[in-house]
């Protein structure tokens, strides 16, 4: 369900070339969420560095909309780098694995080319 992968690359140089990856990879990134700020906002402490990246693919989307909108929910993609352990790590939700909480077979194989596409922009950013 989960799709997790450790990198050598510092946590600010991670979140960098993430952006530039999303992008190269034609998808937009949406939103990034500083978890640390916005918690530090609300008044909470929490010191392990993590942004989610929102990212998407708007022909995808409107692929996976124009079936079922209650996978609206689930959109847009996240990407998630924090540290753990000392490491930098980036996660994601497989599309895949969501899509298959759905009767929805005609998704399956556009989960599967988003999916696809999030693990390649992970891997070209953690190098």
């Amino acid at each position: 369900m989960l799709f997790k992968m450790e990198t050598k690359k510092g946590f600010e140089q991670v979140c960098l070339d993430l952006e530039k990856a999303v992008v190269d990879n034609k998808f937009g990134v949406m939103a990034v969420h500083n978890l640390n700020e916005t918690m530090k906002k609300k008044g909470v402490e929490f010191k392990t560095p993590c942004r989610i990246f929102e990212v998407c693919n708007p022909h995808q989307a409107r692929k996976v909309l124009e079936k079922n909108m209650d996978l609206s929910s689930f959109l847009p993609c996240r990407i998630s780098v924090f540290v753990e352990r000392d490491r930098v790590t980036l996660a994601t939700l497989k599309p895949t694995a969501i899509i298959s909480m759905f009767n929805q077979p005609e998704l399956k194989q556009t989960a599967q080319e988003v999916e696809d596409t999030l693990m390649h922009i992970m891997k070209e950013a953690s190098i």
